[in-house]
């Protein structure tokens, strides 16, 4: 399969990048500079900053699907919202099958109706960009794309690939102490599984120990 990638150089989007080639996919990584990016087989790089709707679908055009590991600056967090929209706009013009996109946890429930940016256990530090992936969740749920978002458990950390994880659906998975975490070696396995075969299509989906 011939994937975009984009935030390939970030922590998560590395991840997803080594996860895409040990399964033997074709990858574009596009990013906004050619830094971070070292000669690999199987990997072709794209210079896309994201801001311009026309050369985002002319970089995508062909390819089979698109994966957003796109992180915004923080003193502008609602960038993500925008960079999403526009993603959504190329990947409609471009005609590419698939779009997935890392989401927030702050945007899963801590119990039915209460999401855990709403629920006060958010670290205020963390609350703008949660509400930010809200609203990126909102324009994926009102566009006629073929999307999917994993959304991390609340600690996303670089960590083992171990293989061994549970998926949810709009619910913060936890395990049996209420703790909720995802080593981002294991969130990458789980985001290329969805892509390999799609079982959470026009779905946010959630993913934990």
């Amino acid at each position: 399969m011939r994937v975009v990638l984009y935030g390939a150089t970030g922590r998560v989007g590395t991840r997803i990048l080594r996860e895409l080639l040990t399964r033997g996919h074709d990858v574009l990584a596009a990013s906004r500079e050619r830094n971070g990016f070292v000669g690999q087989e199987h990997v072709m790089i794209a210079l896309d900053d994201l801001s311009d709707v026309n050369r985002t679908t002319e970089t995508i055009r062909g390819t089979n699907a698109v994966i957003s590991a796109y992180g915004p600056p923080q003193s502008d967090t609602d960038e993500l919202v925008a960079v999403t929209k526009r993603l959504v706009e190329a990947v409609g013009r471009s005609g590419v099958a698939r779009f997935l996109m890392v989401g927030g946890a702050g945007t899963l429930e801590m119990s039915p109706g209460l999401s855990l940016v709403d629920s006060g256990h958010l670290p205020p530090e963390w609350t703008q960009i949660a509400k930010s992936h809200v609203k990126a969740l909102e324009v994926l749920k009102s566009c006629s794309i073929d999307w999917t978002c994993l959304c991390p458990a609340a600690y996303l950390d670089p960590g083992e690939r171990t293989g061994h994880f549970r998926l949810g659906k709009d619910n913060l998975v936890t395990n049996e102490k209420g703790e909720s975490r995802i080593s981002m070696e294991d969130y990458a396995i789980a985001m290329v599984d969805e892509l390999e075969r799609p079982q959470h299509r026009r779905q946010r989906f959630s993913v934990g120990y």
